[in-house]
């Protein structure tokens, strides 16, 4: 983290972290396990990913000049028939994440108490940002528990790791 006093700047790079975050989870699972379900009310990551980007497409094209949820989304089909892939699966991360840098990255300070609306609902830009950010921080998360268990004994943690008995004990008699 770099200390900054801007609240674009420290969103970019929270979701730059975000992003990072999901892939570093979805690239320690086998293709298969993308589209694994724990049980049939559960999602995959592969759906979870296909609803993220759905998200993304429909808040940040013309983020200032058009509702954020646009009418060509269909949000249930979201959560039908995910990518097939792990190409195609990335293929659409990637689409959705470059379009929150691109409708972000352009913003002021400014453009921070402008009004845009989500479903009719106006927003502040800061809280639009919010939304967004909690929403993806969220489905992140879910993405990052299904790979861990998936994964299991092959997991590589994605901050600190736990210690392991034998290495904390080795460590207190240092």
């Amino acid at each position: 983290m770099e200390f900054t006093t801007s609240y674009l700047a420290d969103a970019v790079t929270l979701l730059r972290q975000y992003k990072r975050q999901g892939e570093r989870a979805m690239e320690q699972v086998s293709d298969e396990d993308l589209t694994r379900v724990l049980d049939p009310e559960s999602n995959s990551i592969a759906t979870l990913v296909k609803h993220i980007a759905g998200n993304m497409r429909s808040r940040w094209t013309d983020f200032l000049t058009s509702d954020g949820e646009k009418p060509d989304r269909n949000r249930d089909s979201e959560f039908e028939t995910p990518p097939e892939t792990r190409g195609q699966l990335m293929q659409v991360w990637e689409d959705g994440w470059r379009r929150v840098f691109a409708g972000l990255e352009p913003l002021t300070d400014a453009d921070l108490t402008r009004t845009v609306t989500i479903r009719g609902e106006a927003h502040s830009v800061m809280q639009a940002i919010n939304r967004q950010l909690l929403h993806y921080a969220a489905h992140i998360g879910q993405i990052v528990f299904l790979a861990k268990h998936l994964a299991s004994d092959h997991w590589k943690s994605l901050s600190i790791p736990r210690r392991k008995p034998a290495e904390f004990k080795a460590q207190m008699n240092q």
